[in-house]
């Protein structure tokens, strides 16, 4: 039985797929935009994995660091997001996506070719407006090949990306970098997209809308930001999944931003050992954890959509503990331990939060509402945890005794927030049941 059998019949009123040849379609299509998010989430982790270089040669602060990896690049990836998503529900897809994949990619060799602070900030500025125009239309072919009661399954085998893409920018910018410095790694990782945009050239553009209970007409426009807004506004639900998934964003991908600088302050790693390391947590690990959820969506799928919340909050709640510890032990081999449970399940909300958002709002505004979606989470991802934790572990440094510390302590604090986005979708599972 292959994937596209395993999971359970249409309910009624849900379209499905005719024949094998459209599963496979869909399938093929959903490895191609995964490799995408692959690169997506490398080009960050290439970064955070060479932020100790960068300050040594640039002679950085922090909070200065937390420009550059954070801020410089969020401020325009927010802000570019949201019109691209809006883009994104008009226009060709496949070429949308391609062409933000060619515009991060070729910010990211600029990155790699930076020979101040100022000109590296410039460029990792352009590397958030390419990737603000690649998720929104990711998800929105996926909408359009997989049938609603598939997607949560798909939208779990999607953030696979995010531990391959993280292993790959850790390891092999950690690699790269000791053998031949942070320059060569930044302009490899650009390379890296010239092959991801041939796959693109082997999808089509499908009809918007085609699996749904009632899908767009020709005629159908799509919806504004503001019809947007007041749909998700109007559901208690959809708040409080936003909410959910911004702060869990923040306590897993925002802590693990800092975590090779981290394992290299407070442990004495050295560039490659803690690029290796944390890419072998997020690809061993968090493969062999995403792998596991996306098989349980499966049996999820089958299930009341409130599940999906309890599921997700569950989660989000049970990582906090390893996650505090991590940056609580002094022992080396015990943080590395609580690191090796935290960071492979920190990703694991990505699927079913995704496939919420598919399936409570309408076709015409999918594209537009993940843009949302992804706009509140990169404020926290991006913004507040590089330059909220910098800012922190600046603030702690004079009071210690050994300065290097203040950023185990600062990530030991922001650790906590995992327990607020739990709480969180609980509320938007209670919410689901009423509506």
């Amino acid at each position: 039985m292959g994937p596209a059998d395993a999971i359970a019949s249409a309910k009624p009123g849900d379209a499905d797929w005719q024949n094998a040849g459209e599963a496979r379609t869909a399938y093929w299509v959903l490895f191609v935009v995964t490799a995408v998010y692959a690169l997506n989430i490398a080009d960050r982790y290439v970064l955070s994995t060479l932020i100790e270089p960068i300050r040594a040669e640039f002679q950085l602060s922090d909070s200065a660091l937390g420009l550059v990896t954070g801020v410089g690049m969020a401020i325009f990836y927010v802000t570019a997001g949201i019109p691209l998503g809006m883009l994104a529900d008009r226009v060709n897809r496949k070429k949308m996506i391609a062409a933000a994949l060619a515009a991060w990619s070729a910010m990211t060799a600029v990155c790699g070719l930076s020979q101040t602070f100022l000109q590296l900030l410039i460029g990792r500025m352009g590397v958030g407006i390419g990737e603000a125009g690649g998720t929104p239309p990711s998800q929105s072919l996926l909408a359009d090949y997989f049938p609603r009661h598939r997607r949560l399954v798909a939208t779990s085998i999607f953030a696979i990306g995010v531990p391959i893409g993280s292993a790959i920018g850790g390891i092999a910018a950690g690699i790269i970098a000791e053998a031949h410095g942070w320059r060569t790694a930044l302009l490899a990782a650009g390379a890296a997209g010239i092959p991801i945009i041939l796959l693109l050239l082997t999808i089509n553009e499908p009809k918007r809308g085609r699996y749904d209970s009632v899908p767009m007409a020709g005629s159908a426009k799509p919806h504004s930001l503001r019809e947007t807004l007041g749909f998700i506004h109007s559901r208690k639900s959809l708040f409080h999944i936003f909410a959910g998934g911004t702060i869990a964003t923040f306590s897993g991908m925002g802590l693990i931003w800092w975590t090779p600088a981290f394992l290299a302050r407070s442990h004495g790693l050295s560039v490659a050992e803690a690029g290796v390391e944390v890419g072998m947590m997020n690809g061993i690990g968090g493969g062999l954890a995403l792998g596991a959820s996306a098989l349980l969506m499966i049996w999820l799928s089958r299930k009341p959509m409130s599940w999906q919340c309890y599921f997700t909050a569950l989660i989000t709640a049970a990582i906090t503990i390893p996650a505090m510890l991590a940056h609580w032990f002094a022992d080396r081999n015990l943080a590395l331990l609580s690191l090796w449970l935290f960071i492979p399940l920190a990703n694991v909300y990505i699927g079913p939060w995704l496939a919420l958002i598919h399936n409570l709002v309408k076709p015409q505004m999918r594209a537009a509402s993940v843009a949302i979606s992804l706009f509140t989470a990169n404020v926290a991802n991006l913004i507040v945890a590089p330059q909220g934790i910098g800012t922190l572990s600046d603030l702690i440094r004079p009071y210690l005794v050994n300065p290097e510390e203040s950023l185990r302590i600062a990530l030991l604090i922001s650790a906590v927030s995992g327990l607020w986005g739990a709480y969180h979708f609980v509320r938007a599972g209670r919410e689901i049941d009423r509506e």
